[in-house]
């Protein structure tokens, strides 16, 4: 019973540790293109600087997740990523020139990575792996509650005293991130089940000299390729979203800047939050491929919706249909990846070369949201960002569909891992 109650402890500081990081993971995340905008900045500029973290994520993410797999110090690597990120933030916000903003966004990008396969691997070594998509839905409702309480108290701040008590709040959710990190309690993180081998005390079966490679996912693994390319679409769509719209608001004069931006921020997780443990009930039950489909007919319906509706009204469905979209692929994308490489002892690496690839489509988005905005309109750029999403969407759907046996259609969305597609080698 002791020991029950400790890993319950555990679970319960890795609520809350979700909950701060909301605020930290992303640096300034959307108040960093109306900071930017404010200091006189043009909208491809700013495309360009938020492109240059989504490259340093992409970049990152594999190797960050194999040094996640490989580490048994979890906590140390999370807690060193927290503090190096808030220090780049801080240099940024004290200087913001391209040279330092485009340094600043390299770290966030980079760390932001480290931060993310640490969290999973923690959540992974913690939680058995018959309760994995419940917690995972539960990890991405506290991170939305995190997102909207710092949204809200963001917003006030910087109604109040301008738009430096966004860090400020950044950095208090930080130092209390690192509290809840100190309360997890080592012992409770099993390593080997973290990176998808055997529980301990069973040793390693796998040889993890080899990680998962781009090259495999995208060539040796059908699903996994399938999904990084999915998945990659679905950012290129999605990535710039967020930021632009609230550009596209605030410099045309239709709305006041901390205010409005915090506004997009909240509206989405109050949908995430629901979303998010709907995800994890359904994933245990239905699996995963659907919750992947639905976030990229949101996303589709979101485009069009914002590049058609000049007003700052549209953040209620445009806004509504991200929480959906972010929602959802926060359980499905770690789930459906730690479903099919069970057992290679790479999950954390796996995991970090898809969302490498996806990561790309990350990096170019907000220059090719950008460009199209300095050159053709807002409007353009949305609608665009939307096609991006549907063919995202048929390409996932045809690749699923042409691996598949037209007498196992009725049960394709069965179960959360790939046993009706062709079998999975391992790395």
């Amino acid at each position: 019973m002791a020991m029950l109650s400790t890993h319950a402890s555990s679970r319960n500081w890795l609520c809350g540790l979700n909950f701060f990081l909301a605020d930290v993971r992303d640096g300034l995340g959307p108040f960093l293109g109306v900071l930017l905008a404010s200091q006189g900045w043009r909208a491809d500029e700013i495309g360009y600087v938020m492109a240059i973290g989504g490259v340093a994520g992409m970049v990152a993410t594999t190797p960050m997740g194999a040094w996640v797999d490989a580490s048994r110090h979890k906590r140390l690597l999370l807690a060193s990523g927290a503090i190096v990120l808030t220090l780049a933030t801080a240099a940024l916000w004290t200087a913001p020139s391209f040279e330092v903003a485009a340094a600043s966004q390299a770290v966030t990008g980079a760390v932001g990575a480290l931060m993310g396969a640490a969290i999973t691997g923690i959540t992974l070594g913690i939680v058995d792996r018959r309760d994995l998509s419940r917690q995972l839905g539960i990890n991405e409702a506290w991170n939305h509650g995190g997102n909207l309480v710092a949204a809200g108290l963001a917003g006030l701040a910087g109604y109040r005293w301008g738009l430096s008590a966004v860090f400020v709040l950044m950095l208090v959710m930080a130092c209390a991130a690192l509290a809840c990190l100190w309360m997890i309690r080592p012992q409770d993180i099993d390593h080997e089940r973290a990176r998808g081998g055997d529980p301990a005390p069973s040793p390693p079966t796998q040889d993890c000299s080899a990680p998962p490679s781009f090259r495999w996912v995208l060539t040796d693994s059908h699903e996994l390729g399938l999904l990084a390319i999915t998945m990659l679409l679905f950012h290129l769509g999605n990535a710039a979203m967020l930021p632009l719209f609230a550009q596209s608001v605030v410099t045309r004069g239709l709305a006041e800047p901390s205010i409005f931006t915090a506004s997009t921020v909240i509206v989405a997780q109050l949908v995430m939050i629901p979303a998010a443990l709907w995800a994890g009930w359904h994933a245990s039950r239905r699996g995963y491929r659907t919750l992947i489909i639905t976030a990229l007919l949101a996303l589709t319906f979101r485009g069009l919706i914002a590049g058609c509706w000049e007003s700052p009204w549209a953040l209620i469905p445009v806004q509504a249909l991200d929480g959906i979209g972010a929602g959802l692929l926060g359980v499905a994308l770690p789930g459906l990846v730690a479903s099919i490489l069970q057992g290679t002892g790479s999950v954390n690496a796996g995991l970090g070369a898809v969302m490498a690839i996806q990561g790309a489509g990350a990096a170019m988005s907000p220059a090719l949201a950008g460009w199209i905005a300095h050159r053709f309109g807002y409007s353009a750029a949305f609608v665009v960002l939307g096609i991006v999403a549907a063919t995202g969407l048929l390409i996932y759907l045809f690749g699923i569909l042409s691996k598949v046996h037209p007498e196992n259609l009725e049960s394709l969305f069965a179960g959360p891992g790939d046993a009706l597609l062709e079998e999975v080698e391992k790395p």
